[in-house]
Formats: structure tokens, sequence, C-alpha cells
């Protein structure tokens, strides 16, 4: 029987190092946001790589759900699937994937925010993805009658070891060691756009270290970052 976990996140939230984590186990496969490739293809937005993407990657939403609702990729018992709500903008959602374990990865908005103006276009809040992070929280919270499991980047940096392990233990799966380190550079289960997205966490073997101090923004960042402020800590309140 496989294990899928379905992490939820935003952009620019250590979710790249969160699949490297992950992949570093013996026992467990990942995936890379497998609907991104209809999600830009279906809305249109011009991202970095879009059409790369589009050509790289299975753009049929029900394809797309039913690969990831099969077996793990070499029929390893644990299934890692990067996802994030705001690509869901065709037919599926959450509730189409009841035979998965979800949790909800969040990072502070003024962190996303800083981090995101520099590798694309921030025009509003819902590029970032919050409120939709929310609302599949709460989707799932009442669909399973549980609170799904939340982590922090913060506290993943902080303290890996802890958080990572208190994680595995609300998915139900054995903590390993080896979740805290990967090999550097690139790797095969990246998506075409990390050749775009992934600079730091490809120079990377594993997490980075407690941040220091929140950044400052100013003008529309600022304003991006207060909107995203009250879903986050609606978030935050459930972390691990």
């Amino acid at each position: 029987m496989t294990i899928r976990i379905a992490m939820w996140s935003g952009p620019r939230n250590i979710s790249t190092a969160m699949m490297r984590s992950f992949g570093a186990r013996a026992d467990c496969a990942v995936s890379d946001e497998p609907f991104y490739g209809a999600f830009l293809a279906d809305s249109g937005e011009d991202h970095p790589m879009a059409a790369e993407t589009i050509e790289d990657m299975d753009c049929t939403w029900s394809s797309v759900l039913a690969a990831q609702s099969g077996d793990a990729p070499g029929g390893l018992p644990i299934w890692y699937q990067k996802h994030m709500p705001h690509h869901m903008v065709g037919p599926v959602s959450i509730l189409d994937m009841p035979h998965h374990s979800h949790a909800f990865l969040i990072r502070a908005p003024e962190r996303v925010v800083a981090s995101y103006r520099n590798k694309n276009e921030l025009r509003d809040p819902e590029m970032l993805g919050f409120a939709q992070l929310k609302r599949y929280f709460e989707a799932e919270y009442s669909r399973s009658g549980r609170v799904p499991p939340v982590v922090d980047s913060d506290d993943i940096l902080a303290n890996p070891e802890r958080t990572l392990s208190k994680l595995c233990d609300a998915l139900d799966i054995p903590w390993t060691a080896g979740m805290l380190s990967w090999r550097k550079g690139p790797h095969p289960t990246d998506g075409v756009w990390g050749a775009h997205w992934y600079d730091k966490v490809n120079a990377s073997t594993g997490f980075s270290g407690p941040r220091t101090q929140v950044p400052v923004l100013d003008g529309p960042y600022a304003e991006i970052a207060d909107a995203c402020r009250e879903d986050y800590e609606a978030l935050a309140a459930f972390r691990l």
C-alpha cells in the first residue's frame, strides 16, 4: 500500500528543500508540482519557463490526478508530492484526493514576498497562495475530522530534526536522519522550471539554518505581505 503525502505550500517556502529532504529517504519517491503544467496552460500566467513547462508536462487535470493517486514510482512505499493550492484552477481540488495524507507548509509572508519578488513579477496576494492554502486546510479538516499537520519553515530551519520528526509522526511514517542532507545540484525529479527557481537549493546539501530578522518591506510589497498576514496566522496557530 502506497502512503501518498500531499504537501501543500505556497511559492518560495523551502518547498523544494522539503522535497529534497523526503527524496533523500530510501523508501520515498517524490513529485515536483505535478499540476503546474495544467495550471500554466489553463491560466495563461506568464511565469518564467512557462512554455518549456507546458511542453514537458502532462497538462490534463484528470490524468495528472489519476497518476498521483496510483502507485508510487519505483514501487516505493511512500510518495511525497509537492503541491500548490493556487495552481488548482481546473476541475481538480484537494477533495479529489481523499486517499492522500495531506500536510501544509507555511512561511511568514514577509519572507515569501522578499524571495518571490527576486524571481518573478508579484502583482497581488493571490499569487502567493495564502488564502488558497487556508481554504484547503479547512476543507481537509472538515473532510477528515482531524487537524492536518502544519509545519512552519522557520521551525524547520531552526531545528530540522525536531520539526521533521514531529511531521513524520503526524504522517504515520518513521523518522530517519537521512532526511537532513541530500546530494548537491539539480535532481532528476526536479521540474524543468528548476533551472530558473532552484539555484539556492541546488547549491545546498541540507537545511540552511535558522533565519535572521524578518525582512522589512515597503510600498506595494508591504501591502501584499499585510494582505497575507491573517491567513498565515490562522494556519500558524495549528503548526506542529
